[in-house]
């Protein structure tokens, strides 16, 4: 059985909008689309650290806003020609609430 954590009302991230949730080991990025998915990922850019919370949500990818690296919600690789990979957590809406999976969170390494 998972174990979910709440983290906020769905409105409280914009369309095609991200926020930052702070956990003890690092931040992660918590997507919305404009489809009203939601994404979570390490808030690290694969290539220089941008924060990935602040760059441009379209469709299902997301651009670093430091240096225009696109990389995929759905997987976290890098997209185009450009190489590496963030890490993801399962991220669901429950009743407009957004639920992050407790374990994952867990799992993570330090940055």
């Amino acid at each position: 059985m998972s174990d979910w954590i709440d983290i906020a009302k769905l409105e409280d991230i914009p369309k095609r909008g991200a926020r930052m949730v702070k956990t003890a080991l690092g931040c992660v990025a918590v997507f919305r689309t404009a489809d009203d998915e939601v994404f979570a990922l390490d808030n690290a850019c694969p290539h220089k650290a941008g924060p990935l919370a602040e760059g441009i949500v379209h469709g299902k990818s997301v651009t670093c806003p430091l240096h225009n690296w696109v990389i995929s919600l759905e997987t976290g690789k890098a997209q185009g020609n450009d190489e590496g990979q963030v890490t993801t957590y399962p991220a669901r809406v429950e009743q407009g609430r957004i639920l992050l999976e407790r374990s994952f969170l867990r799992a993570r390494t330090a940055a």
